[in-house]
């Protein structure tokens, strides 16, 4: 496309995998354009390493972890996990300067491996994503959720932060015909911009009434869409009893919800698309979670189904849209701001 560039800011901390997914089998994966592979060596360490050979540019994830390191299943290279460089090669005792890969900083935090694809210098544990309420008590966490999106990365932040598209997209899921013609209001702050609207003095939902008796009365509900730069989406629901001052602690009281993305882009027309969520009601009901991990996995594919045909447009036509809505006021706002970051990286 002419208008939707393969670059992505890099210095910046992305989503590699969930733990549960790093296992005995080394695990290739393409993260911003590259080919990573991820895996735990003989002493437990999670470590990552580009993921092709020196030698025949086989993909070391084809390989196996061994006492040394990551062996490459062709001619049984094997390179340390922390410094990428070769430490035996069968057969010769010299091993060659360019006999080497590339290591990449990983830290784990959130039950997620998280990898710095930029300046390995600039690689600040400090920058690792922030989780309010993660581990406290009162509060019922579902991970490991994964999909992936065949759409450039920059189509997913735009439908994360555009409130309105509820309505229409996820009719069947998390779809309420009363936000239609409410405002969107939007606030941007450094790196990260939020969009959201009150729907107010309203009947609880059908799923509301499922999770609390509400004697009657009317609530107000709040839908919160926030982007934290480059790729955090976190996207607030909150319904409580009309009439009360949306402090954090009243809107605590009410029911909430806190559902996490983390994009990496991996090509410039696919991402990988990581969820999480956490919910101050049902607390230790697995049944519950399960059964809202599968509505959840349903709506973003609701939401796939969207991203791709919007792909597939852009491709052939080499835009992204012919005319703007009001709507667009947060998407677009989100976007220039991520353009800005890679345009800042690149000097």
């Amino acid at each position: 496309m002419s208008d939707q560039s393969a670059s992505f800011a890099r210095n910046q901390w992305y989503a590699a995998a969930w733990l549960n997914e790093i296992g005995e089998r080394p695990l290739g994966r393409r993260l911003l354009g590259e080919d990573v592979v991820l895996f735990s060596d003989v002493a437990g360490v999670i470590r990552a390493l580009e993921d092709r050979c020196p030698h025949r540019l086989i993909p070391l994830s084809m390989g196996e972890v061994t006492d040394r390191g990551l062996q490459c299943g062709y001619h049984g290279m094997t390179f340390d996990g922390a410094t990428g460089a070769a430490v035996h090669i069968p057969g010769q005792s010299t091993i060659p300067p360019r006999a080497c890969v590339r290591a990449y900083p990983l830290e784990i935090k959130y039950n997620m491996a998280w990898i710095w694809l930029g300046d390995t210098l600039l690689a600040d544990p400090a920058k690792l994503p922030d989780i309010p309420h993660y581990g406290e008590e009162g509060w019922e966490l579902i991970d490991g959720g994964y999909q992936h999106h065949p759409s450039n990365y920059l189509n997913i932040v735009e439908n994360l932060m555009d409130p309105s598209h509820t309505t229409f997209v996820h009719k069947q899921t998390i779809g309420n015909p009363a936000a239609a013609d409410e405002p969107v209001q939007m606030e941007r702050t450094g790196q990260h911009i939020v969009a959201w609207k009150w729907i107010k003095g309203k009947p609880p939902s059908q799923m509301d009434l499922a999770i609390k008796d509400f004697r009657g009365a009317m609530v107000d509900r709040g839908i919160f869409f926030h982007l934290v730069l480059p790729t955090l989406s976190r996207v607030d629901v909150i319904t409580m009893p009309a009439g009360l001052e949306p402090t954090e602690e009243n809107m605590d009281r009410g029911l909430r919800n806190h559902s996490y993305k983390f994009l990496t882009p991996e090509t410039d027309g696919s991402t990988h698309f990581f969820w999480a969520h956490l919910r101050n009601y049902h607390v230790g009901d697995l049944t519950w979670s399960e059964k809202m991990r599968g509505i959840f996995d349903t709506t973003f594919l609701e939401d796939r189904d969207i991203e791709m045909a919007m792909q597939r447009s852009q491709d052939a036509l080499g835009t992204r849209q012919f005319v703007a809505l009001e709507i667009d006021r947060a998407p677009m706002m989100a976007v220039r701001m991520i353009q800005r970051l890679v345009k800042d990286e690149a000097g």
